[in-house]
């Protein structure tokens, strides 16, 4: 299958399945450092216990999912597809978003440090750097009484990221 049709099924699915009662509105920044303007997008996010994410801008033409252990994402008509069971970058991610989700404790790791202010929770986990990774590090800000996403970026190599705002 094609990625552009696995894409559009992705979607469907995404809209479907999970229809937009309780869902959040999101912004998308994306940030590239050649660039002299943001690309910015907006789109709903929803997210179903006990670890589903599915943030769709742009018309879902750019998705993140994160269904169990595998994610899904697609940028800039690109597809990359991973198992935090076999991608050491996305393991810590999974099992903090997991947790923020389902509103549990978050695990403590060596790539987690967290810091707490102004009522809000900030999640910084940087994995052990790799010749090949997508993101040196993924920062999750969520509400620390609620456990509420507030934000989400995830930092390229250069200076380039992807931020989340959810409303």
């Amino acid at each position: 299958m094609k990625a552009r049709h696995l894409q559009v099924i992705l979607f469907v699915i995404c809209s479907l399945l999970f229809s937009p009662v309780g869902a959040q509105t999101v912004t998308r920044t994306q940030h590239r450092a050649a660039m002299a303007q943001d690309a910015v997008t907006t789109g709903d996010v929803t997210i179903r216990k006990p670890e589903y994410i599915c943030i769709s801008t742009d018309g879902g033409k750019e998705q993140l999912i994160m269904d169990g252990t595998k994610f899904t994402m697609t940028m800039g008509g690109k597809q990359h597809v991973t198992d935090s069971r076999k991608n050491a970058q996305f393991a810590t991610f999974h099992s903090v978003l997991k947790a923020v989700i389902n509103n549990q404790p978050i695990p403590t790791t060596d790539e987690l440090t967290v810091s707490t202010k102004n009522g809000q929770k900030t999640l910084t986990i940087t994995p052990s750097p790799k010749k090949r990774q997508l993101f040196t590090s993924f920062v999750l800000v969520v509400d620390a009484k609620t456990s509420a996403i507030r934000n989400l970026r995830m930092n390229g190599r250069k200076g380039d990221y992807t931020e989340y705002m959810f409303k």
